[in-house]
């Protein structure tokens, strides 16, 4: 499984010009499932993102947990993290397909949400459009 991760100050997601989420400061997370993912790397990968410290603290020093920081989560499935670009033409053999991969996505999201988080999405397979204001900027690649 994969996540792109960028801190906030906002986000949002439109579908056919109509705001279906919305979130302040947090983390905006593009997260791709590969066709050999399961369950546990969805519980792992919640608990990377619940977990990473990337907040800066009063030294300005990225120490803050995003549960400390008041951090909301915007979760939104991108199956074009796992593009093969080999070739000038992307292939996404590498993806799972949405019976296998919605399930899991959605795994992610109960995760983070037990985990006291708000957490609103996407709408898996729609064509979605999401804006942010990137905080730093600040963005990081989990990969597990």
């Amino acid at each position: 499984m994969r996540a792109v991760l960028t801190r906030v100050l906002s986000a949002s997601v439109t579908i056919d010009g109509t705001c279906v989420a919305q979130i302040g400061k947090g983390f905006l997370v593009l997260l791709g499932v590969h066709v050999d993912d399961s369950e546990a790397q969805a519980v792992k990968i919640a608990d990377k993102i619940c977990g990473l410290r990337i907040f800066e603290d009063e030294n300005g020093k990225m120490n803050i947990s995003p549960a400390d920081a008041g951090a909301e989560l915007l979760i939104v499935s991108q199956f074009t993290l796992y593009a093969d670009c080999s070739s000038r033409r992307p292939g996404f053999t590498a993806a799972a397909r949405p019976e296998v991969s919605e399930p899991l996505y959605e795994r992610v999201v109960a995760e983070c949400r037990a985990r006291g988080f708000q957490v609103e999405t996407g709408r898996f397979g729609a064509d979605m459009k999401v804006g942010s204001v990137n905080d730093g900027p600040v963005t990081i690649v989990l990969d597990v």
